[in-house]
């Protein structure tokens, strides 16, 4: 069963390193993902599920353990997703939104809880997102997610996506359900449009709303901004 989770966008951006010069532009957010962290430890679960968008090659499962870099990024930083479980040996690399939260889990200093990542397909259907989520939220009995994805990158004329004005509408009603924990409107979040404005946690956002069915959490919004024009939120449910 679903006990807690912590959304947190998952921009490259966010390891200091890569950032170099910017780094201290998201250090808002750095401290929202930590926060949100400590709502996750609160809640005790016996295993933590990590779960981010990932193109064809990152898809699917990741072992505790599994290496990731940001060296493509321009930054000599290895992570690994949690502290490898002795004698266990990990095949692959992390796709880039798992290595964030590789980062992210160094930082909050995460041990002694099992855990495991999930790399799903931007384009997974919202009916297979759900169904996936509830297998998760079964694993065992108090299981928690960590989310990973970024809201739209068509903020601005800059954002990578460039300027549409629908892009800051999608953001805010986004940033609501996540913040309010609304299941039906995460449910329903349209899959064309977010793929149209390149939103990366639209499937993630959809999975944790099948694995929080019944469940009962609680949301609180922590983070809302759109720095470099792409729309990134914080969010802990309990």
């Amino acid at each position: 069963m679903l006990v807690a989770a912590a959304v947190c966008p998952c921009p490259p951006l966010l390891v200091p390193e890569v950032a170099a010069g910017a780094a201290p532009e998201l250090d808002t957010a750095r401290a929202a993902c930590a926060d949100a962290f400590g709502v996750l430890a609160a809640a005790r679960p016996d295993l933590l599920v990590v779960v981010g968008p990932a193109g064809e090659n990152g898809s699917g499962a990741h072992p505790q353990g599994t290496p990731g870099s940001f060296r493509g990024f321009g930054a000599e930083v290895d992570v690994t997703l949690g502290v490898p479980a002795p004698g266990t040996e990990s095949h692959g690399t992390l796709p880039a939104s798992l290595a964030v939260a590789g980062w992210l889990l160094e930082r909050a200093d995460w041990t002694g809880v099992p855990l495991e990542g999930l790399g799903i397909g931007e384009a997974l259907a919202p009916e297979q997102c759900a169904e996936v989520g509830r297998d998760l939220a079964a694993r065992a009995g108090r299981v928690a997610l960590l989310v990973m994805g970024d809201g739209s990158a068509c903020r601005t004329l800059k954002a990578p996506g460039y300027l549409d004005e629908r892009a800051a509408p999608f953001d805010a009603e986004a940033a609501r359900a996540l913040g309010a924990a609304d299941l039906t409107a995460l449910a329903t979040l349209d899959v064309s449009l977010a793929a149209q404005l390149k939103a990366s946690g639209r499937a993630p956002w959809q999975l944790l709303a099948g694995a929080a069915e019944n469940a009962g959490l609680d949301g609180t919004l922590l983070y809302e901004d759109a720095p470099y024009g792409v729309g990134y939120f914080v969010a802990a449910w309990s």
